[in-house]
């Protein structure tokens, strides 16, 4: 039961976020930035501007679907962004650059993050199903924690992943944030609605990461409460 409602106030609040941000992007989408630049040559300005000549920006299907792939080195804009010439777009253009940037440069925490991917695709694919496995098999009167722990252990790997990967979102916000100003790609009161916009958009994985952390203090105190019956 504890579980169900740890996940129904974080759905909660999870949607309450993610539809605030949709609302603002939309906002901010259909306000044009004066100098006029679409998504795409602001990414490959910024790009150029940080020495930066082997990332190759292109477009990508969906809404919000802007991501940095460090496999291909390539920068992909959903097409209201790579087509817009907007706040949105240039918030979105220059944050998933900064990603770039950070890849380039040797960002640490992007560097720890990336090193996890394979054993955190391996933990969210097996950690529920094992801390099930090791409830029921408690349920049914098991003395045996060990699989309940071994659950609780690959869970934990997620939510190590959703810690590391605040510091490399917030960052990528302010390196773009940082060279909008500087280039004055936006005016102040662009500006001003840009970060904003990153904000919101931050504040979606500080809510998944409070949400995997309680999750894991659940796990963690339901296998100490067991582990004292």
């Amino acid at each position: 039961m504890g579980y169900y409602i740890i996940s129904g106030i974080m759905l909660v609040i999870g949607m309450i976020v993610s539809n605030r941000l949709k609302s603002k992007f939309r906002e901010y989408a259909e306000i044009l930035l004066q100098n006029g630049m679409s998504g795409k040559q602001i990414a490959e300005k910024m790009l150029q501007d940080n020495g930066i000549y082997d990332v190759q920006v292109i477009s990508t299907p969906g809404f919000l679907s802007d991501h940095y792939n460090p496999s291909d080195k390539t920068i992909n804009l959903s097409p209201d962004v790579f087509e817009g010439r907007s706040i949105s777009s240039a918030a979105v253009a220059a944050h998933e650059c900064g990603h770039a940037v950070q890849h380039a440069t040797q960002y640490s925490m992007l560097q720890m993050r990336s090193k996890m991917v394979p054993a955190v695709q391996l933990g969210t694919s097996l950690g529920q199903w094992v801390i099930m496995a090791g409830l029921g098999i408690m349920g049914f009167g098991g003395g045996n924690q060990t699989v309940f722990f071994i659950g609780i252990l690959l869970f934990s790997l997620s939510t190590i992943f959703s810690l590391i990967t605040l510091p490399v979102e917030y960052d990528a916000s302010n390196r773009a944030l940082a060279w909008l100003n500087s280039v004055n790609i936006t005016t102040r009161e662009e500006h001003e609605k840009a970060e904003d916009a990153l904000k919101w958009a931050a504040r979606t994985y500080v809510v998944a990461a409070i949400s995997s952390i309680a999750t894991l203090v659940y796990y963690i105190l339901l296998f100490l409460s067991r582990s004292r019956d």
